[in-house]
């Protein structure tokens, strides 16, 4: 702890003109009390099937604080810029930066409940002292009679550096692939979502987009050609060297990616952290050491890895 401290108030007040953006798919960061939002969270509650108690919540808490300082630590600054996904309310973010190292640090949280049926949502956290906040709102995806497709929302948020410039930020998390061509559908809807966005900001003068999330898709898939242009997609090429971001029967795929307009193009890398990983035994190498496998608690953070970007500002 005393380690993640030091690291903390070494890089509060790091700067530059790059700025640093971490998206992180949390895998059920559930709150452990019994259910606030008026969606069931089910096994996720400490009599639950999980048994998922206030002590797994702070340890997966402390886990993903590591994980953001390492960040730090590793690429020289903290990121500026935080996405994630799969987080079960505003109050799990808030114990996550009031609980444990991050408390020493300058984030603030962006968030709103989406219409999943699971009760999962995305966020976006920043640092104050780096960024901020215009504007933000929460945009559901619309189905073709515009009704409301029951998934997660997709998050916008416009941050402006102190010189004030602004940069668009979307962060998504599209359905999955479970259902077949139904959950193709839904995916395509997303896509459709996010381009709509994208040509709205556009057309308001905004040309500092990015994109990212867990797209439920690998950068290979047809429908990302609605999105190009304006957006360019920065994992296609770590996917074509066979890099992933989440490990399916033995392999690599890069599922959480980036996509950003030309004056956003910069760096993506997909972060490989030591303690976020364990030998596969059914496999060759590594993989992602996640809270649970089916109901048996393993105590790691995620089964995906964490994807970092550097954008010129």
């Amino acid at each position: 702890m005393r380690t993640m401290l030091l690291c903390a108030m070494l890089l509060l007040g790091a700067g530059g003109d790059t700025l640093r953006v971490l998206f992180w798919n949390l895998e059920n960061f559930f709150d452990w009390r019994a259910d606030t939002t008026g969606v069931q969270d089910g096994a996720f509650t400490a009599r639950g099937e999980k048994h998922w108690t206030r002590k797994r919540f702070d340890a997966k808490c402390q886990a993903v604080a590591k994980t953001f300082l390492w960040a730090g630590t590793a690429e020289g600054e903290l990121p500026d810029v935080i996405g994630v996904a799969e987080v079960e309310n505003a109050f799990v973010l808030k114990r996550l930066l009031q609980e444990t190292a991050l408390r020493k640090l300058d984030y603030k949280v962006v968030h709103a409940d989406s219409p999943d049926p699971r009760g999962i949502d995305v966020a976006l956290l920043y640092r104050r002292s780096r960024l901020r906040l215009h504007s933000w709102k929460s945009c559901p995806v619309l189905q073709p009679d515009s009704s409301i497709l029951p998934t997660r929302a997709i998050l916008l948020a416009v941050l402006e550096t102190p010189d004030g410039t602004p940069t668009a930020f979307l962060v998504n998390h599209h359905p999955s692939k479970y259902g077949g061509a139904a959950s193709s559908r839904k995916r395509e809807l997303a896509v459709e979502r996010l381009r709509q966005l994208a040509d709205s900001l556009l057309a308001e003068g905004l040309d500092r987009i990015v994109a990212m999330g867990d797209f439920n898709d690998t950068p290979d898939a047809p429908l990302y050609g609605r999105l190009s242009p304006p957006l360019v997609n920065l994992a296609a090429p770590l996917a074509r060297r066979g890099e992933g971001s989440i490990k399916f029967e033995g392999r690599w795929e890069l599922i959480d990616q980036f996509f950003t307009t030309p004056a956003c193009v910069g760096q993506m890398q997909i972060l490989r952290i030591p303690f976020l990983q364990v030998p596969d035994k059914a496999h060759a190498g590594e993989k992602p050491l996640r809270t649970y496998s089916g109901p048996r608690y393993l105590g790691g953070a995620s089964d995906h890895c964490p994807i970092w970007l550097l954008v010129p500002s």
